[in-house]
């Protein structure tokens, strides 16, 4: 029996669309309206601050000649395309990993465009505590890093151990 395009997780890729929809949008609205480096307070804890980021996560491997924008642009299309393959793979009613592995991908695919267009990543979203900052990030890294968290988080919803039992039960 041939599987339908919505009866497999694939049905959620409108998500990947609002994931890198709102991303870059985003940065666009930034890169339009702010100058680099500015920073803009919305809340005593939060600022919007315009950097350009040619590492990944806190910068990682940033300074290192240029290599890392072709390097971390392969390893986003890898994920793009093994979670594609694992969302093809799973039923559409796995809400909650289709969900997680959307958000992954679109928050790649945002990061990847960056990469690919101006050669570094836009980040703008800038938390911090008195004089503390966390590490500035943009709203790929939160597609990121939620999908990460549910995945997680479906691991402790849905044990391997209970889904074994009741495949053992079918």
């Amino acid at each position: 029996m041939r599987k339908s395009l919505f009866s497999t997780g694939l049905r959620w890729l409108w998500l990947v669309l609002v994931v890198i929809g709102v991303d870059l949008g985003s940065k666009l609205w930034v890169m339009n309206n702010m100058a680099l480096h500015e920073t803009i307070p919305v809340m005593p804890f939060f600022n919007l601050f315009y950097a350009h980021n040619y590492g990944a996560a806190f910068s990682f491997l940033a300074d290192k000649g240029g290599w890392q924008r072709w390097f971390f642009a392969g390893i986003a299309i890898a994920i793009a395309v093994a979670l594609l393959v694992m969302m093809y793979r799973t039923a559409a009613s796995q809400k909650l990993n289709n969900i997680a592995y959307a958000l992954i991908i679109g928050g790649a695919l945002g990061n990847l465009f960056d990469r690919a267009w101006h050669g570094f990543v836009v980040d703008f979203i800038d938390f911090y505590i008195g004089g503390w900052h966390f590490a500035t990030f943009n709203i790929a890294d939160c597609g990121i890093c939620v999908g990460a968290a549910l995945i997680v988080l479906e691991g402790f919803f849905n044990p391997s151990g209970k889904q074994a039992k009741q495949k053992g039960k079918a």
